[in-house]
């Protein structure tokens, strides 16, 4: 998810480093066609679609958000970019990529619950281990600049911002949860064979 709190279950959010000013919702929805061809986005609703998880025409959604976040996915409605957040093709692949992360592990997890803290922050390793949210050179323009280890602490912060926004969890919720599944949720790197 990127930047937002999750205020349902079935909800997940992606916080965004985008800085203010955005694009139209045209503009962004342009952006997300675009994006639909690149590999990775490719990939993934390939492996959504041999899962049984096909996803529609209109399924990805450029909108306006009040709040300060890059996207979101809900069950049952779709994945969201907001495009006032959004400055970049970059930054509309990276939304895209790490919400059907989410779809992926929704379809495939009969049981995943939004308002259990534990998926919840499975789903966030996952998506922020392997969409590439934590490559150095984004944690570079975010400010961080430390060299060893930086991809472990960019997704347990990136895990934490969001799931301490889930209505479920609390703070010491969400970091026990993130605790206690990090090992199993970090080396989950289907549908890929590595992290790539």
């Amino acid at each position: 998810m990127s930047d937002e709190s999750t205020s349902e279950p079935g909800t997940s959010s992606s916080f965004s480093s985008a800085v203010s000013g955005g694009k139209t919702v045209k503009e962004c929805q342009d952006m997300i066609r675009r994006s639909l061809q690149t590999p990775m986005v490719k990939f993934l609703l390939e492996h959504l679609d041999k899962s049984g998880c096909a996803v529609g025409d209109g399924f990805i959604k450029a909108v306006h958000c009040d709040k300060e976040f890059g996207g979101g996915y809900t069950r049952g409605e779709g994945v969201i970019v907001c495009s006032n957040h959004m400055n970049m093709q970059d930054d509309v692949n990276q939304v895209v990529i790490h919400e059907l992360i989410h779809v992926f592990d929704d379809c495939r997890a009969a049981n995943l619950n939004w308002a259990n803290c534990a998926h919840h922050a499975c789903s966030e390793i996952r998506a922020g281990h392997l969409s590439g949210d934590c490559h150095y050179k984004r944690e570079f323009l975010r400010g961080f600049m430390k060299i060893r280890g930086h991809e472990q602490d960019c997704v347990r912060r990136r895990v934490m911002k969001s799931v301490i926004n889930n209505p479920y969890c609390s703070e010491a919720a969400a970091k026990d949860a993130m605790e206690a599944v990090w090992d199993v949720c970090y080396n989950d790197t289907q549908p890929f064979d590595r992290a790539p």
